[in-house]
This record gives C-alpha cells, sequence and structure tokens, in this order.
C-alpha cells in the first residue's frame, strides 16, 4: 500500500514534527511534507496552539506547487474549526492529489472525519504510515483523548542497588549532570510537573525547566502540588518563582486558602477519601485542563500509590553508579504486595547510557 518513498517522506514529516516537543502542547506534535514529482515543495510543523497547524505552514511554503502534490502528515487533518479553521479545507482548496497520514486522529471531533472530508472531495486519503513512530510522540495527546486524562511519566534516580535516598533523607545528588539535563528535558515537553507536599516541605523544590539558552524555546510547565491537609508553606520556593502553581487539595478553609491565593497560587478543592485526594480524579481535572504529559518527581509514597492505582503509565528511572546499602529509602511504598501474582508487570522500551549512568524507560503494563 505504501512505498519506500512514502517512509522516506513520512519519515521527514516525523523529524519536522518533533520540533515542535517543548512548544506545541496542549495541541499535539504534527509535521508535514508536500511533494511534487519527487521534490520536496513545501514543508512546516505545528509550532505553538492558536498558531497555524502543519499542513497550512507546508501549503503556505510550497505555494502554487501544492496543486497535485500528495501530502504527509503525522496526524489526520482536522475537519473542524478549533482554535483555527478546518486544514482540510486549506487541502481541497490548494488541489491536492493525495493525503497520507501517519495516524488517526483519537480526537472524536475528527476520528477519521478528516479523511473522510477529502476522500468526498476526490483527493487519495490514507492513514497508517508509521502510526507506531506518531503515537510515540504524542502519548499525553492520545491517552487525554481516549480516556480523559494525561500521560503520566513518573521519574526517579536510583543507586545500583535500588535506592533513592539515604535513612535520613539525604538524596542530592544521586545521578550526575548529563542525567539532570536529560531530566529537564523531560520537564521541558511536559505539561505539568507534579509533586506531593511532602516532597515540599522535605526537599522545597523549585519545579521548574533549566536548560538554560542551549535548551531552545519551550512553554514553561504548570508546577502541581497534591497536598490534601493544605500544609503548603507560603514561604515555599516554588511560590516565588515565575510560572504558574496549582495546589490541589481537601481544604476548604477560607483563611488557609487567602494565604495561598495571595501568593498567585491557583487551588483546586476535590473530595478527600478517607483522608486522602481521589488520585483518578485529580488526573482526571488535569485531564480537563487539556494537561497531556504530567512529569512526576515525588517520593516514595506518592509514586507508589499512583503506580497501585494503575495511574502511572511510563517510569523513567536513572540508575547511577554506586551503592546506597539495604538501610537506604527504596523506590516505591507499596504495600499489599505479598504474593508473585501480585507483581507489577512492566515493559522495558530503552535503556542507554546517559553520562555515567544508565537511564531505563519502562512501560506499565495493564494488570492480567
Amino acid at each position: 500500500m505504501f512505498s519506500g518513498d512514502d517512509h522516506r517522506y513520512m519519515a521527514h514529516a516525523l523529524r519536522l514534527a518533533e520540533r515542535g516537543l517543548f512548544t506545541a502542547d496542549p495541541n499535539p506534535r504534527v509535521g508535514c511534507v508536500l511533494v511534487r514529482d519527487g521534490e520536496v515543495v513545501g514543508e512546516g510543523w505545528h509550532e505553538r496552539t492558536g498558531e497555524a497547524h502543519a499542513e497550512i505552514n507546508a501549503l503556505q511554503a510550497a505555494a502554487d506547487r501544492a496543486t497535485g502534490a500528495t501530502v504527509y502528515v503525522t496526524l489526520e487533518p482536522c475537519c473542524h474549526q478549533g482554535r483555527t479553521p478546518p486544514c482540510t479545507d486549506a487541502l481541497v482548496k490548494a488541489g491536492v492529489a493525495r493525503v497520507v497520514a501517519a495516524m488517526q486522529d483519537p480526537n472524536p471531533q475528527v476520528a477519521g472525519k478528516g479523511l473522510q472530508v477529502l476522500q468526498q472531495a476526490g483527493i487519495e486519503a490514507a492513514a497508517g504510515l508509521m502510526a507506531l513512530e506518531a503515537e510515540k510522540l504524542n502519548p499525553g495527546f492520545v491517552k487525554r483523548m481516549q480516556q480523559g486524562r494525561p500521560w503520566v511519566r513518573c521519574k526517579l534516580a536510583m543507586s545500583l542497588d535500588g535506592r533513592t535516598a539515604m535513612a535520613n533523607g539525604e538524596s542530592s545528588w544521586i545521578s550526575g549532570e548529563q542525567a539532570r539535563i536529560d531530566v529537564h528535558k523531560l520537564r521541558a515537553r511536559s505539561s505539568a510537573i507534579m509533586t506531593g507536599i511532602d516532597t515540599v516541605l522535605s526537599d522545597d523544590p523549585s519545579l521548574t525547566v533549566r536548560l538554560g539558552e542551549a535548551g531552545g524555546d519551550y512553554k514553561a510547565p504548570l508546577r502541581v502540588v497534591l497536598d490534601s491537609g493544605l500544609r503548603m508553606p507560603a514561604d515555599a520556593k516554588l511560590l516565588g518563582l515565575p510560572g504558574e502553581t496549582l495546589i490541589v487539595t481537601g481544604v476548604s478553609d477560607p483563611s488557609r486558602l487567602a494565604r495561598l491565593e495571595e501568593a498567585g497560587v491557583s487551588i483546586k478543592i476535590l473530595p478527600l477519601a478517607q483522608g486522602r485526594l481521589d488520585l483518578a480524579a485529580v488526573l482526571q481535572y488535569l485531564g480537563e485542563m487539556e494537561m497531556n504529559e504530567v512529569h512526576l518527581e515525588a517520593g516514595a509514597t506518592l509514586c507508589g500509590a499512583l503506580l497501585q492505582a494503575g495511574l502511572v503509565d511510563e517510569l523513567v528511572i536513572y540508575m547511577a553508579p554506586q551503592l546506597m546499602g539495604d538501610a537506604a529509602r527504596g523506590l516505591f511504598v507499596l504495600p499489599g504486595l505479598k504474593h508473585m501474582q501480585d507483581r507489577i508487570n512492566l515493559s522495558i522500551t530503552d535503556i542507554r547510557a546517559v553520562g555515567d549512568d544508565w537511564r531505563i524507560n519502562a512501560t506499565v503494563l495493564a494488570s492480567s
């Protein structure tokens, strides 16, 4: 169905889509290439929400050479009026001959309808070329469109013997400088950086992206703190930093809320269950806020609770070449795992050296 040239041009479109990795959120990262008579006549990618989609940028680059061209786009063209007009209308008007999409749009407003609009206009249109590669670029967008919640990526740093901190809580620094730069790239691609109040109280983190000028352009992620009892101190470091902070709590005390709101913090009150936040409800709310990817940096208790609730999609673990001893703290608090059948199964998708450390990427498999 698809030729070698089709694969080559779609691979180019995917590389273009990657350029929006840090900036396209909450929209998907999309790339587009126009080819006529074996020559690339236009290309583009989606840079920012509210600005032109990849197809429009490629059409503008091609101008009148778009007529009769084949369009390679990493996501099915939209056919509805959103923040920008439908891309299908622009493609029909330009007179393209063929459209090849890597994947169907998971957005129910599109979901195959974009291809139908093109076909009804006499344009040859199909999807399914390098679909897995396109999905990997947009795990959060796909998850949010299909399930209403973001993709949760849990980042951890550990020693070779699986420890994250000494018994007294000391943990700086387990991983090396290159690993820390890598983490900031993960933060930069995320919609939100989430932690728990215990981490704020013990570590006073910034939860910001710090890549310097070499990091390029990125959209600052929302800082999210899960604080069921509203214990956030008014002098916490992250409250005084640029960017937005959201506290999710179960407390509705007006005086305590006012103190934090004066510091410019947004607060969402959700019902508590046995004194704790409903983590599924938290993620559902973040999905409603159009959060695609949530970068989790928290302690063993919160990370373990999300993992056991089936709400962690991916683990990114930096393993340092050191030993910290059996008294040091582990990765997760996972009560109730007593038998082999209770194990949480993972699929390791990547292992590579990052400086002196090893980075392990793993997806969490659904329980059988």
